[in-house]
C-alpha cells in the first residue's frame, strides 16, 4: 500500500535504519511489488539477497533448481484439473496455492501433491512447509526466513535492534531469529495461538502507522 511504500521510502533515506523486506515471493516479484529503491530484498525465505552491498544466491539452492524444475511440471500435470489451484515456480523454490479451491475439492489437493513428491523422490533433495492455504517445496538445506535476517543483522554491526513484522507460518523462524538478538517481533493480525512473536499489530494499515512512528523517534 502506499503508505507503507512511504514508510520505507522514509526509513531507508534515514541512516539510521536497515529496511529490508523478507519474502517467500521470488526475488524478482518482492522487489517489483514493493519498488522501493535501497532496500535489501530476500526473496525465496532468503535463499536469494540483493540490495546495496548485497548480492547472494545459496549455491545448494542453485544446485537443486534442475530437480525442482521437474517437480514442478509434474505438479502442473497431476493438479491441472483441480479447480483454484495455482502451481507457481519461484526458480529456486515452488509453490501449490489452494486458497481459491472449494473445500470439498481440497483433499485432492493433498493426495495429487504427495504422490508427485513420492514420485520423484523429492522427499531426500527437498522438504515441504505449509503456509496460509499453501504448499512450499524447498531444496533441503538449513535455510529459512530466520536466517535471512540472521545473515542481514550481521552485515549491520552497528545496529542495536531488529524489528520484524510477520503474518504467516513462516514467518514464525524470523521471530525466533529476532529474539535471539533480542529484538521485536510483530505478528501481524488477529490475535492467534500459537505464535512466537511476542508483540502483534491488528493488520497490514498498523504496520504503516507503525513504520511512521518509528521514523519519527
Amino acid at each position: 500500500p502506499p503508505r507503507t511504500r512511504n514508510g520505507l521510502i522514509t526509513l531507508e533515506r534515514l541512516e539510521r535504519y536497515t529496511p529490508g523486506v523478507v519474502s517467500g515471493r521470488s526475488l524478482d516479484e518482492v522487489r517489483e511489488k514493493v519498488a522501493v529503491a535501497g532496500l535489501i530484498y530476500a526473496g525465496n525465505h532468503g535463499l536469494e539477497m540483493e540490495g546495496p552491498g548485497w548480492d547472494f544466491v545459496h549455491p545448494e539452492a542453485v544446485a537443486s533448481r534442475t530437480q525442482l524444475n521437474r517437480i514442478l511440471d509434474s505438479l502442473d500435470d497431476s493438479l491441472s484439473g483441480i479447480e483454484g489451484v495455482y502451481v507457481e515456480g519461484k526458480g529456486l523454490t515452488l509453490s501449490v496455492h489452494y486458497r481459491l479451491t472449494p473445500t470439498e475439492s481440497r483433499h485432492r489437493v493433498m493426495t495429487g501433491f504427495e504422490e508427485v513428491l513420492a514420485e520423484t523422490s523429492a522427499e531426500q533433495e527437498f522438504r515441504v512447509t505449509r503456509g496460509k492455504e499453501v504448499l512450499e517445496v524447498r531444496p533441503r538445506v538449513d535455510w529459512h526466513k530466520g536466517k535471512a535476517i540472521e545473515k542481514i543483522a550481521s552485515g549491520c554491526p552497528h545496529g542495536t535492534l531488529v524489528c520484524y513484522f510477520g503474518d504467516d507460518l513462516t514467518d514464525e523462524d524470523g521471530f525466533a531469529a529476532v529474539h535471539e538478538v533480542n529484538g521485536l517481533s510483530v505478528f501481524v493480525g488477529p490475535a492467534r495461538q500459537p505464535t512466537r512473536a511476542i508483540y502483534r499489530v491488528d493488520s497490514p494499515h498498523e504496520v504503516a502507522k507503525t513504520l511512521d512512528l518509528i521514523a519519527r523517534l
